[in-house]
């Protein structure tokens, strides 16, 4: 039994990473009940170190280090995006001196180039 929740947590953890190299952010999600589970099964029979759960281990590390970059990756989109809104909303320079001046930008605002 303990084989059996052990293979397949390391089966589990093979997904994830598939989904996590896919940046497949649903499938994820939808693992991570599931994920949770098998680890409290497993926390729960007591298995002592074995060949098996130092393999597990090893994967788990490897893939929480792809969610680590996973969510460094979503948080520079979002700081990116925020940038952008903020560049739409004010158009900001700098005088001689490197003072930032910003100025407010109203409506639909387009730059008309002329020849």
């Amino acid at each position: 039994m303990p084989n059996d929740l052990i293979k397949s947590l390391e089966d589990m953890l093979d997904l994830e990473r598939a989904a996590l190299v896919e940046g497949d952010l649903d499938r994820l999600g939808k693992m991570s009940p599931e994920k949770e589970k098998l680890i409290d099964d497993i926390n729960e029979l007591q298995v002592q170190d074995s060949d098996e759960l130092i393999a597990v281990q090893k994967k788990l590390e490897r893939n929480q280090a792809l969610l680590n970059s996973a969510a460094e990756g979503i948080r520079a989109v979002a700081d990116r995006m925020s940038e952008l809104r903020r560049v739409r909303q004010e158009f900001t320079t700098y005088d001689a001196t490197g003072q930032r001046s910003g100025y407010p930008m109203r409506g639909e605002v387009k730059l008309e180039k002329r020849a």
